[in-house]
């Protein structure tokens, strides 16, 4: 269940960085001895300024992590875009942890045709790279929800490889991150051992439905 907070009387943010980034031990998430349970929030996409940046009014960012904080939020899901170093920084200051989404999704196309593909590894490698070792980091997202029918389209096979291949990748720019995939029930098929944990997106729009 969510946890029981209230909204008008928020607690104080920790204003502490993380002890150390999360591990995985069987099928919990620990820092250090204690057990991490996720509670969280996503946290963009936002309008971009001039330059591109998503993320630019850092007193904002600021502002929402403390009352994040304050309202017993521990993690803030970026889901397409790389976070700038500050927001990690800001993060950490009040406790928080990051799971910083690659959007591996936005190339999978590519496996179909290669006429003009991006360097896809480099492109994750500098994503990584930016954010590696940062101690406020939960886990990075390869992608989110690869569409069913292009992943039936490529077949399973060609799906987990491209994965794969990614997951090398991370692993090689920062060794001790966690690395998941944001799956989606209608693909669940997908078999991705080499993940580190497994995230679903779960939609709430018919209790009934879930329930089953």
């Amino acid at each position: 269940p969510p946890p029981q907070v209230d909204r008008a009387t928020p607690r104080p943010s920790v204003g502490q960085p993380p002890i150390a980034r999360p591990v995985v031990r069987g099928k919990f998430l620990f820092i250090g001895a204690e057990k991490f349970y996720v509670r969280g929030v996503t946290y963009g996409a936002f309008t971009p300024d001039a330059q591109g940046n998503e993320y630019h009014d850092l007193a904002l960012v600021e502002r929402d992590f403390a009352q994040m904080a304050a309202h017993g939020i521990n993690t803030v899901r970026i889901p397409h875009t790389t976070p700038p170093r500050p927001l990690l920084d800001a993060a950490a200051r009040h406790g928080l942890h990051v799971m910083v989404g690659l959007s591996a999704e936005q190339y999978i196309g590519y496996l179909i045709d290669r006429r003009g593909a991006p360097d896809i590894a480099a492109l994750i490698r500098a994503k990584v790279r930016a954010c590696a070792g940062h101690p406020a980091l939960l886990c990075y997202a390869l992608g989110n929800e690869i569409p069913a029918p292009m992943a039936r389209w490529l077949g399973r096979a060609a799906v987990q490889r491209y994965l794969e291949r990614l997951h090398r990748v991370v692993k090689a720019e920062d060794p001790h991150g966690l690395v998941t995939y944001v799956n989606y029930p209608t693909t669940e098929y997908l078999e991705l051992p080499f993940l580190d944990l497994v995230c679903f997106n779960v939609y709430l729009e018919s209790q009934d439905r879930l329930e089953a």
